[in-house]
């Protein structure tokens, strides 16, 4: 089983916000696929489905950003779970300019307090992962404020324009593995 896990912050006031473009992905890959609606599984919301002959799991963390590897403990559950094949993990980033996406194997959390949660429950930084460029921080804006304020419409329409080509790279992740994503996707 593969697992894709898209980081956000759960609540109504935050759906609309850079940091939360990971669920944006993930609800973007369950309506592609015609997965099953979300259901509430320990500290996440899920989805399952099959992408070809792989089966998948969608995850939203429903803790809040900084509290995200709270929702990796059934990970290990999982039969023949690889972690550095098996999960990929969606983030924002604001260090990239809005649009441009990066495809990693691994990697440091490059100070994304979800992907700091991930790695120290996992005890592992051997993960892919989708960065997901939401703009870079503005000097004298403090970057807190920064990723939890909502996507300007040009930069939203820029970033909702990607989520298609999101769509076909993670199935190539799922079918061919990180690298061959990378090669194709990261603009």
């Amino acid at each position: 089983m593969k697992v894709v896990m898209g980081l956000g912050n759960p609540g109504p006031e935050y759906d609309a916000t850079r940091h939360n473009v990971g669920w944006w992905v993930v609800d973007r890959l369950a309506y592609d696929w015609d997965f099953e609606t979300f259901r509430r599984e320990g500290r996440a919301l899920v989805s399952e489905g099959w992408v070809g002959d792989e089966s998948v799991r969608l995850v939203k963390p429903t803790t809040y950003m900084n509290r995200s590897g709270l929702a990796v403990g059934s990970f290990g559950e999982i039969e023949a779970f690889d972690l550095t094949k098996d999960l990929l993990v969606v983030v924002d980033d604001a260090a990239l300019d809005v649009g441009k996406v990066r495809f990693r194997p691994d990697g440091s959390a490059g100070g994304h307090n979800g992907l700091k949660s991930v790695s120290g429950a996992l005890q592992s930084e051997a993960y892919a992962r989708i960065r997901i460029g939401v703009g870079r921080k503005p000097e004298g804006i403090d970057l807190a404020d920064w990723v939890l304020s909502p996507l300007p419409g040009e930069d939203e329409e820029v970033v909702v324009g990607l989520l298609p080509d999101l769509t076909k790279a993670v199935e190539v992740w799922v079918a061919e593995g990180v690298e061959a994503a990378m090669n194709r996707f990261n603009r």
